[in-house]
């Protein structure tokens, strides 16, 4: 729905559009006129979208779970009462759609998460979030493209680029793409630091 929404916007009113900002189920416009949102508000008892498949990009994201990457997994598979291995095998089985990209430039916001792993984000934000860090925030699964505070659970570290600002378009993946998350170690992780993600279906 986002996707038709978002197509129909900058076909039909981009040139009256400052910025339209995708979130996770809303868009927000911001208009150059006044007389240009009216005219936008009085067309939408009219308004027919063509909605848009979804895409089939599935994007493969490595992830190592082990204790010195992912600092949260082990408090929370207590919470959970199911043992480490259990709590990533549920990570890493669906595939994750992209809604959209916001926080940070590049931060990964990702649905499909299992319901059994929904977690109400930390009461006390961590100070310093490792970049790169995978993690749960309510029914949301996501990754942090760079070092900031953060109030997910922290699950595991990818060893991929998320973001660069030097490439176009800086980030690799786009809204309606999904991606799949793989359990690797820590030799792995270190061998493949700075990676380029790799397309399971192109």
């Amino acid at each position: 729905m986002q996707l038709a929404y978002l197509a129909y916007l900058k076909q039909n009113w981009g040139d009256e559009l400052k910025d339209c900002r995708q979130g996770f189920t809303r868009i927000s416009l911001i208009w150059k006129s006044a007389a240009a949102q009216n005219h936008f508000s009085e067309s939408l008892t009219s308004l027919e979208l063509i909605f848009l498949p979804l895409s089939g990009k599935v994007w493969e994201i490595p992830v190592c779970y082990e204790p010195e990457f992912g600092s949260d997994l082990s408090s929370l598979a207590g919470e959970k009462k199911m043992t480490a291995a259990a709590l990533i095998n549920l990570h890493t089985q669906p595939y994750y759609r992209i809604h959209f990209f916001g926080f940070l430039p590049g931060f990964f916001y990702l649905n499909g998460l299992d319901p059994i792993l929904h977690t109400p984000r930390k009461s006390i934000p961590s100070a310093r979030v490792p970049k790169c860090s995978v993690a749960i925030g309510g029914s949301q699964t996501g990754i942090y493209p760079k070092e900031s505070p953060g109030g997910w659970h922290l699950l595991g570290q990818t060893p991929l680029s998320l973001f660069d600002s030097l490439q176009e378009p800086p980030v690799w993946g786009s809204a309606g793409d999904q991606i799949k998350f793989v359990s690797i170690d820590s030799t792995q992780f270190r061998d493949w630091k700075g990676i380029q993600p790799c397309l399971q279906y192109p």
